[in-house]
């Protein structure tokens, strides 16, 4: 009896050891999709997908002097009533060229066809590399920070990658078992991660 009350105790203590550590790494997984750390560049990518955040942190950036060049990628074949997103991001730069940008500094416009983010570095290595860039300060969505910048990394490794996060408490949030609105987005960008990590780096 005592050495089946001892096996017991040890078993109910592992579980709970389990528990914990599988507590603790929930907690943790957040923080753990959120790579924010801009260096010095050629030019400066803000992904497509978001149209607020995105392109204000890039333009923080441009104005810090991360880079001179900055490049804005708009899905190609999108449209908001009848204007298309091109048409409203090309109007976007032509009004930003002409309020105060820090001398030297150049914002274009690249076309998206694809709808996944290794599609889209596909897209967007077309447009960099008309200018011969080649380290690239990427701006997306904070929870995205992780695996856009594995996916840059693993299609086009001749160039210099570093990341900065675009954050909007309104989408997402580190304690995402805070909101239902981060939990649906702390679950599906760590499917798509894990998609990416297993199956489609591989293609």
């Amino acid at each position: 009896m005592n050495r089946l009350g001892t096996s017991g105790r040890w078993y109910f203590a592992a579980c709970a050891a389990l528990a914990g550590l599988f507590f603790w790494l929930a907690m943790k997984a957040g923080n753990f999709l959120i790579v924010d750390d801009p260096r010095q560049s050629d030019a400066i990518l803000v992904l497509a997908g978001e149209t607020d955040i995105r392109p204000r942190r890039g333009l923080e950036l441009l104005r810090q002097g991360y880079a001179e060049r900055m490049v804005i990628d708009v899905p190609a074949n999108v449209k908001l009533y009848e204007f298309s997103q091109m048409e409203l991001a090309e109007r976007y730069v032509h009004d930003l060229q002409g309020g105060g940008l820090p001398k030297g500094a150049q914002i274009e416009v690249c076309p998206i066809e694809g709808l996944s983010t290794k599609d889209e570095s596909k897209n967007a290595e077309s447009c960099l590399k008309r200018d011969g860039a080649r380290s690239v300060l990427i701006v997306t969505s904070d929870f995205h920070t992780r695996r856009a910048l594995a996916v840059f990394r693993r299609e086009f490794p001749r160039h210099a990658y570093s990341v900065a996060a675009a954050r909007s408490e309104d989408h997402f949030g580190e304690r995402w078992w805070k909101r239902r609105q981060w939990a649906k987005v702390f679950f599906d960008e760590w499917v798509r991660l894990v998609w990416w990590k297993v199956v489609d780096q591989w293609r």
